[in-house]
């Protein structure tokens, strides 16, 4: 029964999604420590900054199903998820947000003060984000600065401080997100329509969401291509945004305004890819740096 039931607790926050975020959120870590002391984070600080993770993106996903269970319901594409199709209660949500806000409070307060002081500017965006669809289509923008606080907290979490490079990183992968974020919408363009949500699909169309998808792209590209020049990363860690960059080229090449086959492959397989990908040539790249 409770191996059952965590199995469907971690299907209905889509756990495994937790790659889109974390290897940037490591990556923030090693930015920080090794711009303010040269030497890599040590391993509890990457502990706490996991359990921190772990808890507000659980926190986060767990208020979208809660919040958007009645337009979940409606949609033939999420009307299976666990709180619609009666698998789990609002309720047991409920209970299940809290811990998973008492982890991200206990992991900020092991981590430093400033990230205590600044849990309730995170808090206010990873709720304030299910209830946008409701009146912008720049939600896909919101989400990107919700998530994007992931490398931006990793940063903080090991330096006390925020640096205006910390900021350029934290929205080249906002920009990331809110690119395939838009990318995603797409399947749901004509239920967004008849159902008063906003989305950049919905409002300007598939042809021109995917046109704007592009454009947010291109400016993480330039963000990632510019760390190079602001740090002391070196060409390990241009080689990861290369590819980085190929693969949001394919991504791209993937999807069509009148094919969306392809749209999972290049929501999932592309984008977990490129977290980790960019993460491991920066980890490579500090590595050889500090022998």
């Amino acid at each position: 029964m409770i191996v059952r039931k965590t199995k469907i607790f971690l299907e209905m926050i889509k756990f495994e999604h937790t790659i889109f975020a974390l290897p940037f959120a490591y990556m923030g870590a090693l930015l920080g420590a090794f711009m303010t002391t040269g030497k890599l984070p040590s391993w509890a600080d990457i502990g706490w900054i996991t359990l921190a993770m772990v808890g507000a993106r659980s926190a986060a996903m767990g208020l979208n199903r809660v919040i958007d269970k009645a337009i979940d319901a409606k949609n033939p594409r999420t009307k299976g998820r666990a709180i619609p199709a009666g698998l789990v209660s609002s309720k047991e949500a409920l209970i299940f947000i809290v811990i998973s806000f008492i982890l991200l409070l206990v992991s900020a307060a092991q981590l430093n003060t400033l990230c205590l002081i600044l849990m309730p500017v995170a808090v206010f965006f990873l709720v304030m984000y299910s209830y946008t669809k409701r009146f912008t289509w720049l939600c896909h923008v919101f989400l990107g600065l919700t998530i994007g606080l992931a490398p931006l907290g990793g940063w903080i979490a090991v330096t006390a401080s925020v640096d205006w490079i910390a900021i350029l990183f934290y929205l080249a992968v906002a920009f990331w997100i809110a690119g395939f974020d838009v990318i995603y919408a797409c399947q749901d363009t004509e239920f967004d329509k008849k159902n008063g949500l906003y989305s950049i699909p919905s409002q300007f169309g598939i042809a021109k969401a995917l046109m704007i998808a592009k454009c947010f792209h291109v400016i993480t590209s330039i963000g990632f291509i510019s760390l190079i020049m602001l740090t002391d990363l070196s060409w390990w860690y241009m080689i990861g945004v290369i590819i980085a960059i190929g693969l949001l080229y394919y991504e791209h090449r993937l999807v069509k305004p009148h094919d969306l086959s392809k749209l999972n492959a290049a929501f999932f397989t592309m984008n977990g890819v490129l977290s980790v990908i960019v993460f491991a040539f920066t980890l490579i790249d500090l590595v050889v740096l500090t022998i």
